[in-house]
């Protein structure tokens, strides 16, 4: 195998331009980050094709790795592991020198018939540093047995695989030293149920997943930073506002460690809040509120690191579609953060959206767009919620807002980038 492939794009008959970047997260028994899934969707496929045709194939998989690798991987998945789908076309072909050995684990699609070429060559990227998952099990099967001494990883599909086998299952699993995900993980009872299986790892968005309890009130830490963002928000004084937060050193000294992140772009450190409010101006000091909503360590779940990058990933990508579409126009993407940001809420506090709105004043557009979806930055936040999860309504929604899908991965790639340097401070 070779340290370096040349791939012509002209002779693929797929380009990069037809295709954007799904994301899919995959945490530990404590919902901290271990990796991602990378899912390579065809933006020009017509609406009623498959899913599966749309994320493996060789052109596809080949002509995205390519293009994320020339952007730099690392944006795509920061310090994470990158797990891929591979089928048989890619397994065989010489595409695998531009990923990261130690960080990549390769996902035997569950199509892929495991005949002895398979497992040779198989053995031949396994000496070669690549690890692998068998993705789709959803039981014991001859197959499965064949694959198995070469897996590190089983990922078992809980839309395929019976309850009341799972604990049993991952037990001989791991007795044989394999990692066990549980995919297609989508709320938080499933995910009580894979954790009581003993599972090691999980994917989906169960994170994400609102669980709200009518009438809760928000924590005195987090009053605090809703009271001093309506502040921000209003025409009080500067000098008022520094009082304000003053009055909490915890939160000052939070708030300082994060308006000093490079994310924030500031010409020099900013070592008060005075200087914080000068240098940032309102609405840049208003963002990072938002932010510590999710970071601020005394409201702290288990859940807050995962929910954190999405909502930053979310919020970041908003902001530049925003800024694309709408170029010269003064504040579209601040107002497209602020959606993002807050979209994410009300599973952060476990109240309903409305009940968010009813304490954090915010301006008709936005509140349009976060209970209804309605208008230019409910469609925005529609678009980036479908490619969240991969699904399908991303295409019509690319279409309408004329996006290609070369334009969406350097979008996402920016994102992704950005909102891993957030969390790095803010964790």
């Amino acid at each position: 195998m070779t340290d370096t492939v040349s791939l012509d794009q002209a002779d693929l008959p797929l380009r990069v331009r037809d295709f954007y970047l799904g994301r899919q997260p995959v945490l530990d028994r404590n919902q901290a980050l271990y990796g991602y899934e990378l899912l390579f969707r065809n933006a020009g496929q017509d609406e009623g094709a498959s899913a599966q045709g749309a994320q493996t194939g060789l052109p596809a998989t080949a002509t995205v790795i390519a293009h994320v690798a020339q952007l730099g991987l690392a944006r795509a998945i920061g310090d994470a592991t990158c797990f891929l789908n591979v089928d048989r076309d890619v397994l065989f072909s010489d595409i695998f020198a531009f990923l990261p050995r130690e960080r990549t684990v390769l996902e035997i699609v569950a199509a892929m018939d495991p005949d002895e070429a398979v497992l040779a060559r198989m053995q031949e990227l396994a000496r070669h540093g690549f690890r692998f998952a068998l993705d789709g099990v959803g039981g014991d099967s001859a197959r499965l047995q064949r694959l198995l001494p070469l897996a590190a990883f089983v990922k078992l599909d809980l839309r395929s695989t019976r309850r009341d086998t799972l604990a049993g299952l991952v037990s001989r699993l791991q007795g044989l030293g394999k990692t066990v995900i549980a995919e297609k993980v989508e709320t938080r009872d499933e995910y009580h149920v894979c954790l009581d299986a003993g599972f090691d790892y999980f994917q989906g968005f169960y994170f994400a997943r609102p669980a709200v309890l009518g009438g809760r009130k928000l924590s005195p830490s987090q009053a605090t930073v809703v009271s001093l963002m309506n502040q921000v928000m209003s025409d009080v004084d500067n000098a008022d506002i520094e009082r304000a937060v003053k009055k909490d050193v915890t939160l000052a000294l939070n708030l300082l460690r994060l308006v000093n992140t490079p994310a924030v772009g500031a010409p020099q450190r900013i070592d008060s809040l005075s200087q914080a409010l000068i240098v940032l101006g309102r609405r840049q000091l208003q963002r990072w509120l938002q932010i510590m909503l999710y970071a601020e360590p005394g409201n702290r779940g288990h859940n807050q690191t995962p929910l954190l990058m999405l909502a930053t990933t979310r919020g970041r990508l908003m902001e530049l579609l925003a800024k694309r579409l709408r170029p010269g126009q003064r504040y579209p993407g601040d107002t497209a953060f602020t959606v993002g940001i807050m979209s994410l809420m009300d599973v952060l506090f476990g109240i309903p959206m409305q009940d968010i709105l009813d304490q954090i004043p915010v301006s008709d557009e936005i509140r349009l767009a976060l209970l209804k979806r309605q208008d230019f930055f409910g469609q925005l936040l529609k678009l980036a919620e479908n490619i969240e999860q991969s699904d399908d309504d991303v295409l019509p929604s690319l279409k309408e807002l004329q996006i290609s899908g070369d334009d969406m991965v350097e979008l996402e790639m920016s994102a992704f980038q950005w909102s891993d340097s957030v969390v790095r401070y803010a964790i």
